[in-house]
C-alpha cells in the first residue's frame, strides 16, 4: 500500500502558503490606486466569489484523481496526451521561471549588498539548499512548509486582529487621498485574482495525501477562504489607516506601525522574507511533480517519473534544481515572470474544461451538473487572458514550441531505441 503521508493540516498550509505570498505585502496600495477608499476592499471580497468557482472544479476533480500532477492529470484524462503535455509543459516553464525570480529577490533582500557578479552565485547557493530541503523526503517538506506558513502568517495576523478592533472603533475612517484619474475596476479586479491565486497548487501532490477525497476539497477551497478573510481585514485596515494608502511602498509595514507600533512593523516586514523562502520552497517540491507528470509511463524517457521511497521525483528534482540554477545566472528577475499569467489561464481554463468534458462523458461519477459549474471558471480563465500582454503571448507560444520539438525528440528516441 502506497505511502500517503501528507495530512489534512499540512496541505491546507501549501494551499495557504500558495495563495499568500509576497504580493499581499504591496498589493493593497496598487489596489487602491485603482480602487479608491472602500473600493478596494469591496474588490477584495468579491473576487474570491468570481474564483470559487475555478477552486470547486480543482476541488470536484481533486476528489477523484489521487495522483500527482493536477492539471496535467486532468488534461490527460479529458482531452489525451497533447492537451496534457501543453498544460503541464507550460506551467512547468513557469513554474521554474518563477521560482528563479522569487529565489532572486529573497537573496536581494537578505544579502542586499551583494554584489553583482556574486548575487547568482548566492542565489545558486540558496535554490540548492532549499532543494536539498525537498529531496530529504516529503514529509520533512510537509513539515518545512507548514512550519514557513505558520510564521508568515503570525505577524499578519497578529495585524488583522488590531485591524478588526480599529474596524470596529467608533470614528471616521480616514480620508482617502484623491484618485489619481478614474477607477479601473476590472484592472483592480485582476490584481486581485492574481494575489489570490495559488490554490491550485493543492492537488499537484495528490498521490502523497492521506485521505484525498476529502483533504484535497477541503484544503482547496479553504485556503482560498482563509485568504480571502484575511486579505479583505488588511486592506480595510490600510485603507482606515492610511490615507495616502496609493502612495506608500509597504502598506502593510506601514499599518502595522500605525497601528502596533515599529516593532509590529519590523515584523511585518520580516514576513516579507519569510513569505518568499515559503513560496521558494513550495515551488522546489511542487516544480518537479510537473515533470514527473508528464514523464509518466515513460513518456519523456530518462526515468523523470521515478519515485523514490521518500515521496520524491528524484531525478524530476534534479532536473528542476539546475533548471532554476542556471536561470539564476540569467538577467532580470522581471523577465522571468513572462510566463505566469499564462500559465495561471492554461492551470484554470484546462481543469474547467477537463471538468465539463468528463462531466458529459459521466466519467468518476461526474455528472451535468458539474459541468455547469465550469462554465462560470471558464469564464474566469477568459478573463485571466485578458490581462495578459502581447509578450506575455509571445512568449508562451516560444515556450510550446520548444516543448513540442523536446516532445518530438522524445518519442523519436523512444522509437529507435
Amino acid at each position: 500500500m502506497k505511502l500517503r503521508p501528507v495530512g489534512p493540516v499540512s496541505l491546507l498550509a501549501l494551499g495557504v502558503n500558495g495563495i499568500v505570498g509576497v504580493g499581499i505585502f504591496f498589493v493593497p496600495a496598487d489596489l487602491a490606486g485603482r480602487a479608491p477608499g472602500m473600493g478596494s476592499v469591496l474588490v477584495f471580497a468579491a473576487t474570491p466569489l468570481a474564483l470559487l468557482p475555478v477552486a470547486l472544479c480543482f476541488a470536484v476533480l481533486g476528489r477523484r484523481y489521487h495522483t500527482d500532477g493536477g492539471p496535467v492529470v486532468y488534461a490527460r484524462a479529458a482531452f489525451g496526451e497533447l492537451a496534457s503535455f501543453l498544460v503541464g509543459w507550460v506551467t512547468y516553464v513557469s513554474a521554474i521561471a518563477s521560482a528563479a525570480a522569487v529565489t532572486s529577490g529573497l537573496t536581494g533582500a537578505v544579502l542586499p549588498e551583494t554584489r553583482a557578479a556574486f548575487h547568482g552565485l548566492a542565489a545558486a547557493v540558496l535554490v540548492s539548499g532549499l532543494a536539498a530541503v525537498a529531496g530529504a523526503g516529503i514529509v520533512i517538506s510537509a513539515r518545512a512548509w507548514t512550519t514557513l506558513t505558520a510564521l508568515k502568517l503570525l505577524p499578519l495576523l497578529a495585524l488583522a486582529v488590531l485591524a478588526i478592533g480599529l474596524l470596529l472603533a467608533p470614528g471616521p475612517p480616514a480620508a482617502a487621498a484623491p484618485a489619481a484619474g478614474s477607477p479601473s475596476w476590472l484592472a483592480a479586479g485582476l490584481l486581485a485574482m492574481f494575489a489570490l491565486q495559488g490554490f491550485e497548487i493543492v492537488p499537484v501532490i495528490a498521490g502523497h495525501v492521506r485521505s484525498p477525497a476529502r483533504a484535497i476539497p477541503l484544503a482547496t477551497v479553504g485556503a482560498l477562504a482563509l485568504a480571502a478573510v484575511l486579505y479583505v481585514i488588511l486592506q480595510a485596515a490600510c485603507v482606515r489607516a492610511l490615507p495616502q494608502l496609493a502612495t506608500s511602498l509597504a502598506p502593510l509595514a506601514d499599518t502595522a506601525r500605525v497601528l502596533g507600533g515599529p516593532l509590529l512593523s519590523r515584523a511585518v516586514a520580516a514576513g516579507t522574507t519569510v513569505s518568499a523562502l515559503g513560496i521558494a520552497f513550495a515551488m522546489m517540491v511542487t516544480t518537479p511533480r510537473y515533470l514527473s507528470a508528464l514523464a509518466e509511463g515513460g513518456r519523456l524517457g530518462l526515468g523523470l517519473e521515478a519515485m523514490n521511497p521518500r515521496g520524491v521525483p528524484a531525478r524530476a528534482l534534479l532536473v528542476t534544481w539546475a533548471l532554476v540554477a542556471l536561470l539564476l545566472q540569467s538577467g532580470s528577475r522581471a523577465e522571468l515572470f513572462a510566463l505566469s499569467s499564462v500559465a495561471v489561464l492554461m492551470q484554470y481554463g484546462v481543469t474547467a474544461a477537463a471538468l465539463a468534458v468528463l462531466a458529459v462523458r459521466r466519467e468518476r461519477g461526474l455528472s451535468l451538473p458539474h459541468a455547469i459549474l465550469a462554465l462560470p471558471a471558464l469564464a474566469v480563465a477568459l478573463a485571466l487572458g485578458a490581462g495578459a500582454s502581447r509578450r506575455e503571448a509571445g512568449v508562451a507560444a516560444a515556450a510550446v514550441l520548444l516543448g513540442l520539438a523536446l516532445r518530438w525528440g522524445a518519442r523519436r528516441a523512444a522509437r529507435t531505441a
